[in-house]
């Protein structure tokens, strides 16, 4: 029966003379999420800046349209709306009559008719169209009632150069659409948090490029594959990730060898911050992102950020998961459908060269002083790594 979708946004209303630059950015986004599902559709906006769906093909997958919909992030809400060129009440007496039988299979809840007349020269008043259409209703089904307070289901009849209805209201992603607030550069393991970072920050319009530490032979190509496939599992929200691919074997042996083992971990990462770094300037990144958040592992006490923020020369790190608990990402990563993938069983290269008793409260100028050890050795391993950058373009198609 759809053949439209009435697209719902939130903060793009208020942002004034820039309005369209976001609707714009929406649109495309919407353009991208559809790519998949089957059908021809149109992505259009009227007058009033009200963004649509209109289906083109004689046939379509509905429920892909809803998936692609619920996956774009500026869209907080969207309805499968009929739409109505004759006006006139006695038309829409009978289309609102064919709208209850078709999109509901039971009749007997409450209901509530709700005009608004865009249209202001319409004859009739919208308390006048909605006791019309109620009484239409109520005469063809007996076995449903008028709830003005609290109806189970809310009708509503949009008078406009055309008239829209729509009952159905399915949630959205919410959040900025993609690409109206720049680009940052995230750290993605194959754990659980970084995806979800990643998620969380593209949430806010950000664009999303990545960079995943692969160590073999001590880390398999099924520990690649699994990172590739969180990519793409964040790109069904955040548009296609430009994720690189950084060898670092040599780098963590010569950590491993020539560093105090404690420090492995906190050392390893301030060398990955300074890898991404560079990656995020040679990609015009404004900031890097990570999945941690305080006191979850010995890594991730405020200490040991403090010291490998201190890695980082001038960019920002942004940390979206900072204040959140474990099992808060956990139920985050569930819903947009990382978890499962997370979880199997193919280590990444935080996890094979881990100490056994890490250091917990690391000093900058230790840590710092055991870095020296690495001098006229890390700078050509460096370089190795950034020429052999094996770059990978998830969810382009």
């Amino acid at each position: 029966m759809f053949r439209s979708f009435l697209i719902k946004y939130g903060e793009i209303g208020v942002k004034g003379k820039n309005r369209h630059i976001f609707e714009d950015a929406l649109m495309k986004q919407i353009r991208y999420a559809l790519r998949k599902a089957d059908g021809e559709f149109a992505v259009t906006r009227d007058r009033g800046g009200r963004i649509f769906v209109e289906v083109k093909s004689a046939d379509y997958d509905y429920d892909a349209v809803l998936y692609a919909l619920r996956h774009v992030f500026g869209v907080i809400a969207f309805c499968p709306v009929v739409h109505v060129e004759d006006a006139s009440i006695e038309n829409l007496r009978t289309e609102i009559v064919r709208y209850v039988d078709e999109v509901f299979e039971k009749k007997d809840f409450s209901f509530k008719i709700n005009t608004r007349r865009a249209r202001k020269s319409y004859p009739l008043t919208s308390m006048q169209v909605d006791a019309s259409l109620g009484e239409a209703v109520l005469m063809a089904y007996p076995s449903v009632h008028v709830d003005v307070h609290d109806p189970e289901v809310n009708i509503r009849v949009e008078i406009r150069d055309i008239v829209h209805i729509y009952s159905l209201e399915i949630p959205g992603a919410g959040g900025m659409p993609i690409g109206t607030n720049g680009k940052t550069m995230l750290l993605l393991s194959g754990g659980i948090d970084s995806p979800v970072a990643g998620y969380m920050t593209a949430k806010r319009g950000v664009i999303i490029d990545a960079v995943y530490f692969h160590a073999p032979p001590y880390t398999s190509d099924r520990a690649k594959q699994k990172v590739i496939d969180l990519a793409g599992k964040v790109a069904e929200y955040a548009g296609p990730v430009y994720l690189h691919i950084i060898n670092f074997t040599d780098i963590q042996l010569a950590i491993y060898q020539n560093c105090p083992h404690d420090e492995l971990t906190i050392i390893m990462r301030r060398y990955m911050m300074r890898i991404a770094e560079h990656l995020a300037r040679e990609n015009d990144c404004l900031g890097l992102v990570t999945g941690e958040s305080i006191g979850q592992v010995a890594s991730q006490t405020l200490q040991s950020l403090y010291v490998t923020d201190s890695a980082v020369t001038s960019m920002p790190v942004y940390r979206p998961l900072i204040g959140m608990d474990k099992q808060e990402i956990v139920d985050l990563s569930e819903k947009i459908g990382t978890y499962e993938t997370s979880i199997l069983p193919y280590e990444d290269c935080c996890t094979i060269f881990v100490a056994r008793h890490p250091v917990t409260k690391p000093r900058l100028d230790i840590i710092e002083r055991s870095e020296r050890k690495l001098d006229g050795v890390i700078e050509g391993l460096l370089e190795e790594a950034y020429a052999h950058d094996e770059l990978v373009i998830v969810g382009k198609n």
